[in-house]
């Protein structure tokens, strides 16, 4: 096979078909077409396209085109020696070139182009002719928004990549191509606005991605693995999404966009721990609408990893820290209860994630009712049972909606596996335990780089001219400048703060 593969293309048609069709084998979505050059019997020839992967009408009219257009202007197929020829000569195809071996042939053809051989052509011609079927542009269901662009990524690489250059039409934009995976031969770009991204990062993705020995990328999800600082930290050290319009953004801060064919889920890189706290709405309504949102969303980050932990050590340990009549409430519910409150939190938690995972595996149109029905009747039936105190129900209510309330669907998973060994040291040793668990996790984030860039920048290391948007969102008037690691840190002109005209028509 090797050696096949390694061949060059041969003068005779009958080797490069031998080659061929001993390297694909007896595909049945391999389809050949022979034809005869100009119409002349002492050229004949042969197509190669796969069915599906194929665009059938840019076969035809390529056969059309070598078939009747040359014999209708008396060409002399021998004159035909050349792809640039051909393309020149019979206008087959826009986009023709030849191919000296049968592995660059082999390469294109599973990718959907056509492979053309011509008795006598020391070279093959591939023409390009990829047009399978795919998915239409439609709103990313894991990202909702209510105001802005209702468009997502789909599975093909090529309309992901059109659809952020039509946001930045900027000639500086430059989208290099890579091929990771043995088998599968995925295509993988890589994109990066040259005179903002920070010198280097561009050649350290390059480099991550080049070092990938693997023989399969199915999803980004591969990737991301491969690729992170810090693979053994819980932290999501790469972002993931499926939103153009943030995959723009992106780019316009000087970061670098990995786009993974077959995949709606695009990487960007360097990332930061406040990124999957902010979402787009926050800069398509005024400042301040952006700035109350963004506080409830890192309130509800703080509820849904401490809460549980913050109610368990309470309980168990200091009854002294809870007002008299709450404590009262809190004992009376739980007169019955015969697990510790520690068992009691862990049962809760682990049946909430069971029903939330069951209601995203289950068919979509039931999916929904059984995990908001089986929510409530599970917990009517405990609290009646005496399994479970009705305080505690509400506190993992509280803690799984505060959840939901997480922009990036892949920080909040992380989220709920923090919760778990918070809640265990919390129960077991109390204060000590919730604090030195919260500050392990804390300096822990503070260790951890995303390629390069420390995880909690701005705020540590401190940068005062990129506060304007991280805990709050700044007017955009005020969003004058990129983050410190960009090359050109001006993104619009200063004294851009909108003023009324004055009463003598003066601004």
């Amino acid at each position: 096979m090797q050696r096949l593969l390694e061949q060059p293309i041969q003068p005779q048609l009958s080797d490069n078909v031998t080659a061929v069709d001993e390297v694909m084998g007896e595909s049945v979505d391999l389809l050949k077409r022979d034809f005869l050059l100009c119409g002349n019997p002492d050229y004949p020839g042969i197509l190669y396209f796969l069915d599906g992967m194929a665009d059938a009408s840019i076969v035809d009219t390529v056969l059309k085109a070598l078939i009747t257009y040359g014999s209708e202007r008396n060409l002399d197929p021998a004159k035909l020696s050349t792809a640039d020829m051909l393309r020149t000569s019979l206008m087959i195809n826009a986009s023709v070139k030849t191919f000296d071996t049968v592995a660059e042939g082999i390469s294109a053809l599973v990718a959907g182009d056509t492979l053309m051989f011509v008795n006598g052509l020391k070279q093959g011609v591939l023409i390009c002719s990829r047009g399978w079927k795919d998915r239409g542009v439609e709103e990313p269901s894991s990202e909702n928004n209510v105001r802005g662009p209702r468009d997502g990524f789909t599975e093909t690489i090529r309309t992901n990549t059109a659809n952020v250059r039509r946001r930045i039409r900027d000639p500086h934009l430059r989208i290099d191509p890579m091929v990771i995976g043995k088998r599968t031969q995925t295509d993988i770009n890589i994109a990066y606005i040259n005179n903002l991204v920070k010198p280097g990062l561009v050649d350290e993705v390059k480099k991550r991605l080049g070092g990938i020995k693997i023989d399969a990328i199915l999803e980004s999800g591969y990737i991301e693995e491969l690729i992170e600082d810090a693979p053994l930290s819980p932290f999501n050290t790469v972002q993931s999404t499926e939103r153009p319009d943030k995959a723009a953004s992106a780019l316009l801060e000087g970061r670098v966009v990995i786009f993974i064919d077959n995949t709606p889920v695009v990487l960007i890189v360097p990332t930061f721990f406040w990124q999957f706290i902010q979402a787009p709405d926050d800069y398509y309504n005024r400042y301040w609408v952006g700035s109350f949102f963004r506080i409830v969303r890192y309130c509800a980050f703080l509820i849904s990893l401490l809460l549980p932990s913050i109610y368990v050590m309470l309980v168990s340990f200091h009854h002294e820290m809870i007002p008299t009549q709450l404590a009262l409430t809190i004992a009376s519910g739980r007169e019955v209860v015969p697990f510790p409150v520690l068992l009691e939190a862990l049962i809760m938690e682990l049946a909430f994630e069971l029903m939330r995972e069951a209601g995203l595996r289950m068919p979509k149109p039931i999916g929904q009712a059984v995990s908001i029905v089986g929510s409530l009747i599970i917990g009517q039936a405990a609290v009646q049972a005496g399994l479970v105190s009705p305080f505690m129900v509400i506190v993992v209510a509280i803690t799984g909606i505060s959840s939901f309330a997480i922009p990036s669907y892949s920080s909040s998973l992380a989220l709920r596996m923090f919760r778990f060994p918070i809640l265990i040291a919390s129960g077991t040793m109390g204060l000590l335990g919730f604090a030195s668990t919260f500050f392990a996790l804390l300096l822990h984030a503070l260790s951890i780089r995303s390629f390069g860039e420390p995880y909690l920048t701005p705020l540590s290391p401190f940068r005062p001219s990129d506060q304007r948007d991280t805990m709050l969102r700044a007017p955009m008037w005020m969003l004058n400048s990129r983050p410190g690691f960009a090359q050109d840190h001006d993104r619009m002109g200063h004294d851009q703060m909108p003023a009324p005209p004055k009463k003598d028509g003066s601004q």
